[in-house]
């Protein structure tokens, strides 16, 4: 479970653990990226109800309503009541919906695709049908990773224990790092923020096994209790590896005193989520001067990165700590702490007692699930991560034909249109600030499904060995892969998802939106069916991405994607008070007693929800001016079903445990809030359903957020 905390702006639909934390069989083990939005262990994105019902197939569901409540008071839990009471969240997970539905449907389809791969016995060496089957195959080996126990771990283990000095302590720092362990701090390729054309090296903070800084900080007794079961869990892994009682509760004790130190100097959360704040370039001698005891020079050659001249440390005060914890931690507690990073990172990969002891905790205990995800989804889950292009062409092959392309273009083509004509009429924004606008509207780059340039895993060594070594190599060749763009011009084919996922994202520094095939299916986008649905579904999740152009990270970058202030500065105060307004809004709602949304943690995201279905809904207008109006359909009109189609993206229940962990780590509300927000600022949604000015889905004039 890695956290990269420059993990930030290539901005996400939704960043959610969708197998409950039921912790895949492989974590998602990439070097740092700069702005890929996926958290450390995401399942899977977004998507919607997979069901091929006929009565669903190209339309809404009647049975998901809850008509004892009235839309005016919660629509979430009128649109969405009667699914959620129909679908109890299943054991191995912690939120199920209707994206998780249709997440379960493409795995469906990989799966027939990997397991066709693993019983080819034909298949050419080193080609990609033999490498997924391979990897796949060592994956379902549950006989053959008994059997291999920690043994190819041993040689790694023996090196962190013949640590003798700091330059030893920071080369093994370096080694685990290659293999996937979130050791001390991240390290990657990042495009420079002032020169986007370009790739420089990065650096931020890490090596917290909690999923956030505030975990070690917070005082409150479910914080201490979450505290003490990490302990205990680290303690247990010890155990698992020979250590006695008494031995392994030290140990456990030494790896929470040095992740606290390293907690304590770590950025908040929603500091990081401000570009400016995480921009620190700086030249090699200014690096060894914040960081005297951590030689770079040799930092770059133990993780064979290229020549760097420059990098971003994106968190000084960060690695000044760093630097100290070097000079001042006895080695002794240093093998400690690299002996837990190595064994935490290869738990999913090793004998069940690891893993399921892995899944104890990050499973069970964060987020709420009750028991693992059955073995295939979890290799189905990891040979995505690990080869995703590759399994990738298989599944374009199969899921999305070229007319889908074509239509899902049109669709996207038809919302950018909505927007510029919006912007074009913006009262509180100048015409100078207008022109700059629409002018890094008109440069987003779009794409569409799959890369047109496919990944190369020629370098990447597959057998039917063990598992953990087929794992370990897909993670240095993934660290390699991202470190080699270094130094070198920015590659703007590279994709940051994979294509059977179900999510999309905006990245400002490419400006760029992008659609993996994996969202572009029924029933976010249906030929099908009425476009009053398609708008409200899929459209909105493509104005979502579009208008992440325009959010409070957005806005900050230009039409190339350089960190650069382009409005005037009347302008840019108008646009931080309709930001604050709904940051203000999310502050309001509480997820449980005594727990808020943090409202600058998910005003990026809010901000795109109510600017998405708000210009998804104009686009619709557009799209039926000068046409007969559409008739009902179940007794809805075209408007109505156009905000139903909204809040069935977000039908779906959540556990307890994963909405605390969502509230202080994820930018993203929480799906009732989500739902409900944009539309309670929406003068068409009262008017679609005729609320009264005082209903609770009317949110006062007076108070009423809007932007675009």
């Amino acid at each position: 479970m890695r956290h990269f905390p420059l993990v930030l702006l290539a901005i996400a639909f939704l960043v959610l653990p969708l197998c409950a934390g039921a912790q895949s069989a492989d974590s998602n083990r990439n070097p740092i990226s700069t702005f890929a939005s996926l958290s450390a262990n995401d399942c899977a994105g977004i998507a919607a109800s997979a069901t091929t019902d006929e009565s669903t197939a190209h339309g809404f569901d009647l049975a998901n309503l809850d008509r004892s409540v009235s839309p005016c008071d919660n629509f979430f839990e009128f649109a969405d009541g009667g699914w959620i009471k129909r679908n109890p969240i299943p054991p191995a997970y912690s939120r199920w919906g209707s994206f998780n539905q249709l997440n379960n449907h493409n795995e469906d389809v990989l799966h027939k695709i990997l397991e066709e791969a693993a019983a080819d016995k034909k298949a050419t060496p080193g080609s990609n049908w033999q490498k997924i089957g391979d990897f796949y195959g060592s994956c379902m080996d549950e006989s053959a990773i008994e059997a291999a126990g920690t043994k190819p771990l041993q040689a790694e283990f023996d090196r962190i224990a013949a640590i003798h000095d700091v330059p030893s302590l920071q080369a093994e720092i370096a080694r685990l790092q290659l293999q996937g362990a979130d050791a001390v701090f991240g390290f990657g390729s990042q495009q420079d923020f002032k020169d986007s054309t370009q790739v420089i090296a990065a650096a931020a903070q890490g090596g917290l096994g909690l999923p956030d800084r505030d975990y070690y900080t917070r005082d409150d007794v479910k914080s201490q209790q979450l505290r003490e079961q990490y302990v205990q869990h680290v303690t247990n892994m010890f155990k698992l590896l020979g250590d006695s009682d008494a031995t392994a509760a030290a140990e456990a004790k030494t790896v929470m005193e040095i992740e606290t130190s390293l907690a304590n100097a770590s950025m908040k959360r929603v500091d990081r989520r401000d570009p400016d704040k995480i921009y620190h370039k700086m030249t090699l001698a200014e690096a060894r001067q914040l960081t005297p005891h951590l030689d770079w020079k040799e930092y770059f050659t133990e993780t064979r990165s290229p020549q760097v001249d420059s990098m971003n440390v994106a968190q000084p005060d960060f690695f000044k700590e760093v630097d100290s914890e070097l000079a001042n931690v006895p080695l002794s507690s240093w093998k400690i702490y690299l002996r837990w990073q190595l064994i935490h990172a290869a738990a999913p990969r090793l004998p069940a007692k690891f893993d399921e002891e892995n899944f104890h905790f990050y499973g069970r205990t964060l987020t709420g699930a009750k028991e693992m995800l059955p073995r295939w989804r979890r290799c189905v889950q990891a040979t995505d991560r690990q080869l995703g292009e590759a399994l990738g062409q298989y599944y374009v092959q199969r899921a999305f034909p070229p007319d889908a392309k074509a239509k899902a273009t049109q669709m996207v083509k038809n919302l950018v249109a909505a927007l510029r004509a919006d912007i074009s009429t913006l009262d509180w924004m100048s015409p100078a600030t207008r022109q700059k606008a629409i002018e890094k509207l008109g440069a987003i780059d779009l794409k569409i499904g799959y890369p047109d340039k496919w990944r190369d895993y020629s370098s990447f060594h597959v057998t039917r060995g063990p598992y953990v070594e087929n794992a370990t190599h897909g993670d240095e060749f993934a660290f390699a892969y991202d470190v080699a763009k270094i130094g070198k011009p920015v590659d703007r084919t590279q994709w940051g998802m994979t294509p059977p996922t179900v999510n999309a994202y905006y990245n400002p520094l490419m400006n760029e939106i992008v659609f993996p095939a994996g969202i572009l299916q029924p029933p976010f986008y249906d030929p099908n069916r009425d476009e009053a649905m398609n708008y409200g579904g899929m459209g909105a999740v493509i104005g979502h991405e579009m208008t992440h152009g325009f959010d409070d990270q957005g806005a900050k970058f230009d039409p190339q994607g350089n960190l650069k202030n382009w409005w005037t500065a009347e302008d840019l105060t108008n646009f931080k008070q309709r930001g604050d307004c709904i940051a203000h809004q999310f502050d309001e709602f509480e997820a449980e007693p005594g727990l808020h949304e943090n409202g600058k943690l998910v005003e990026g995201e809010s901000i795109a929800d109510v600017g998405g279905l708000t210009i998804a809904y104009k686009a619709f207008q557009k799209l039926i001016e000068g046409q007969p109006v559409p008739a009902p359909i179940d007794g809805f009109t075209a408007d109505q079903r156009f905000f139903l189609a909204w809040a069935q993206i977000w039908e779906g229940s959540t556990r307890p445990e994963l909405v605390r962990l969502l509230v202080n780590t994820n930018p993203h509300p929480l799906d009732r809030f989500r739902t409900n927000a944009p539309l309670s600022n929406m003068p068409e949604f009262r008017k679609a359903f005729s609320c009264s000015e005082t209903s609770p889905m009317v949110r006062p004039e007076a108070k009423r957020c809007q932007i675009w």
